[in-house]
């Protein structure tokens, strides 16, 4: 376990008693909406991506979750007693550590889990905000780019193996915008385009 998160010594017996280790490849989805929510993810290494996805099918990306870190939407679903309403992607080989959901409200007696879960909410609430400006404050191309940028930093590396496909369905467009978007984007020297490739320079 990612050991450095916690140091009170009851907890971390209760995380070794009652959380499990699960190991998952590229590209799998550990949770999609209208699941239960049976335990709340803790990234230990590797990274999951997290989406909204509506009753239709359409997607837009809303974080990243890197070692360390937990996700605000799995957590808001086992307290409300809800189904998740999003969908968690491991953006490549990634550890999680399994809290199981019952015992996510239970742990606040611990003042480091509270503390812990109290962050994740504000850090995430963050980035949230930044989502929807970006939505409704930006032009396209930022949107575009602010998705390729995180993308990315998650993967590790300036080229990507993405389809255009792949962008419009997560950031809820048609494919010919976006591919019109990255020509203009090329043009003007900020990525550059291959076979189901992108580089951002």
């Amino acid at each position: 376990m990612n050991n450095i998160l916690f140091t009170d010594t009851h907890l971390l017996a209760e995380i070794e008693r009652y959380a499990r280790i699960k190991s998952v490849k590229r590209d799998t989805v550990i949770m999609s909406p209208g699941d239960v929510v049976v335990f709340v993810p803790i990234v230990q290494s590797g990274v999951l991506r997290i989406v909204r996805q509506n009753e239709e099918g359409k997607e837009i990306f809303l974080y990243h979750l890197y070692p360390g870190q937990t996700c605000a939407m799995a957590i808001n679903c086992c307290q409300g007693h809800k189904k998740s309403n999003i969908k968690a992607i491991a953006e490549e080989d990634t550890e999680i550590l399994q809290i199981p959901a019952q015992l996510v409200e239970e742990w606040f007696k611990f003042p480091e889990w509270k503390a812990y879960i109290n962050s994740t909410y504000s850090h995430r609430f963050s980035e949230l905000l930044e989502v929807i400006d970006l939505i409704a404050f930006s032009n396209m191309d930022k949107q575009v780019l602010h998705y390729l940028q995180e993308r990315a930093r998650a993967a590790g590396t300036k080229a990507l193996y993405i389809t255009h496909q792949n962008i419009a369905d997560e950031l809820h467009t048609h494919r010919e915008a976006i591919s019109r978007l990255l020509r203009a984007m090329e043009q003007k020297n900020l990525l550059r385009l291959g076979r189901n490739t992108i580089e951002l320079i």
